[in-house]
């Protein structure tokens, strides 16, 4: 059974940084993509920042330069995020897709961040 938990999240002032964590558990094999993804209040559901299987890390405009992926060799993965803006604010989740035996999109359960003065 492969369980995603982030970590990391929390209030912030604007302009602040934080570093979110996705510690996974359970055997991973045939992994395409490892990403962050963030739902505002009354709002769907949006890509952070991806790295896929062949390296290429993709960002959502409004973060780019501004946040940073990254991932390790167990299967854990980072989001930095600097000069945090209000519009940041958001229950953040962490994201692996992949393919094996079957096709997979593991989630985690969220973590909240919120960018307030």
């Amino acid at each position: 059974q492969v369980q995603l938990a982030e970590s990391g999240g929390g209030l912030v002032q604007p302009g602040g940084s934080l570093r979110l964590s996705c510690a996974a558990s359970g055997s991973i094999s045939g992994i395409t993509s490892m990403g962050w993804y963030r739902q505002a209040p009354g709002k769907q559901r949006e890509l952070v920042a991806v790295i896929i299987s062949s390296g290429t890390i993709n960002y959502a405009d409004s973060v780019k330069g501004r946040f940073s992926i990254s991932r390790d060799n167990a299967k854990n993965m980072f989001l930095q995020m600097n000069s945090l803006k209000p519009e940041d604010t958001a229950v953040y989740y962490c994201n692996i897709q992949g393919s094996w035996d079957y096709r997979y999109d593991y989630w985690g359960q969220g973590t909240q961040v919120s960018v307030s003065s």
